[in-house]
């Protein structure tokens, strides 16, 4: 698990150094898929929380000193692009010392994580899930292309699928004794199962024989709109996301997906 989790992050790390490589001047400027953010504030916000993280003592008990990460957004603003990508490095160099010297037992420390008690390997996991969304708030209005496959992209999407009865349950609404399949097409591939039965709870997508309703979409498009980060109108008139079997219940899914902002 350690050396997986490393790796994964290392993954979003290198991408995001990429893009801050490559970015002419204005495109630091473009509205990010965050409202209140350029692509320059979405990066810095992405990269101050890793300083944040850093020396960071784990805890059960509290969150890391998310305030810390304050100082880079606030700051990038005024900064060249040079003075931005030499910081951005030098989070991230300070970040992968930090979690080079983790030893396996360090994955089962308890930890307090965006979503409650867990372990530290929990966190990690769901910072992977952050770097590879945040990234995408970047790229994609930039129209930059990036690689949305792999391991990396795969432990973002098993955070949707672990959140699928919650969000088939409290955001779509799908009422008692439905079934719904997703079926994500690529680049990753996976198929999700949803029943409600009381309560809507994830189960094996094999036996919804006659799922009432079967939406179907790429993963990026399913990961962003589970993220409210695209509109899901765009979405469905592009064909991006679509579905079969009870009309009225597919739409509804496909505009509700959105279960963190």
């Amino acid at each position: 698990m350690r050396t997986e989790l490393i790796d994964r992050t290392e993954e979003c790390f290198a991408a995001i150094s990429g893009l801050c490589a490559d970015l002419g001047p204005d495109e630091w400027e473009v509205q990010s898929l965050c409202p209140a953010w350029t692509v320059r504030e979405a990066i810095a916000h992405t990269v101050g929380v890793e300083e944040a993280l850093t020396g960071w003592e784990v805890t059960a008990e509290s969150l890391p000193p998310f305030e810390k990460m304050l100082a880079l957004t606030e700051a990038a603003p005024a900064m060249s692009a040079p003075e931005f990508r030499a910081r951005v490095e030098g989070a991230f160099a300070a970040r992968r010392a930090e979690l080079g010297a983790l030893a396996d037992a360090d994955m089962d420390r308890p930890a307090l994580t965006p979503v409650g008690k867990a372990t530290y390997g929990r966190f990690l996991a769901i910072r992977v899930f952050d770097l590879w969304v945040h990234l995408r708030d970047a790229s994609i209005p930039l129209g930059r292309p990036t690689d949305d496959g792999g391991p990396a992209a795969e432990m973002v999407l098993d955070e949707v699928a672990g959140a699928i009865g919650y969000i088939a349950g409290k955001k779509v609404g799908l009422p008692d004794g439905m079934t719904m399949r997703i079926d994500v097409d690529g680049p990753v591939r996976r198929r999700i199962g949803v029943a409600v039965d009381g309560r809507a709870a994830a189960v094996d997508p094999e036996s919804l024989t006659a799922p009432d309703v079967v939406l179907a979409a790429d993963s990026t498009t399913f990961i962003m709109l589970a993220c409210g980060r695209i509109d899901p109108q765009a979405k469905i008139d592009e064909g991006a996301i679509r579905w079969t079997g009870d009309a009225e219940w597919g739409e509804r899914a496909a505009r509700n997906l959105a279960f963190t902002i």
